[in-house]
């Protein structure tokens, strides 16, 4: 699958079958996701992978009740070291880089997931103390995205997207 089919056909997968997901395709879900760009290519993305059925539990509670997170066979936590992107960047870093880059690794990780024919979904809402206490977090190292990761028990419908012309801006002198 070339990136502009992907990038097109990726969804937001809610439902999973029960096929396992391989440990050589959530290894290559994270080189994927690790080849992001990252400010100062200080890479400040820490990746859990989580299978056991009751830390997915609580991931799913923390995160307002998601019952899908805990039917994925896998689900990948993403996590960005703050700590890391302060001695680059100071508060900045702190604040804001190291969340625009594990962002740009959480979508290279969905568009592989899609390229692989798995089904992902990006889950933003949470409760960031349950998931620091469900996966023992140290302390500067935040939670950005929950990702559970399947085989799809569906195919949601493509969800409307706001015109070019509406979006696109240009400068004028």
């Amino acid at each position: 699958m070339d990136l502009f089919e992907a990038i097109e056909s990726r969804r937001s997968v809610r439902a999973y079958t029960d096929a396992d997901v391989s440990e050589d395709y959530v290894e290559r879900l994270i080189d994927a996701a690790r080849k992001a760009p990252s400010a100062g290519n200080i890479q400040p993305w820490e990746f859990v992978v989580v299978r056991n059925p009751n830390v997915k539990r609580m991931l799913a509670s923390a995160a307002l009740n998601q019952t899908f997170i805990e039917e994925a066979p896998v689900v990948i936590v993403v996590c960005a070291d703050m700590e890391r992107s302060r001695r680059g960047y100071g508060r900045r870093g702190a604040e804001l880089y190291c969340i625009q880059d594990t962002a740009a690794a959480t979508e290279n990780l969905l568009l592989a997931a899609c390229a692989l024919g798995l089904g992902a979904c990006w889950v933003g809402a949470f409760h960031e103390s349950g998931v620091r206490e469900a996966l023992g977090l140290p302390e500067g190292v935040r939670p950005v995205a929950i990702i559970p990761v399947g085989h799809p028990a569906e195919r949601p419908m493509q969800r409307y997207r706001r015109p070019l012309e509406e979006i696109i801006h240009y400068e004028s002198y």
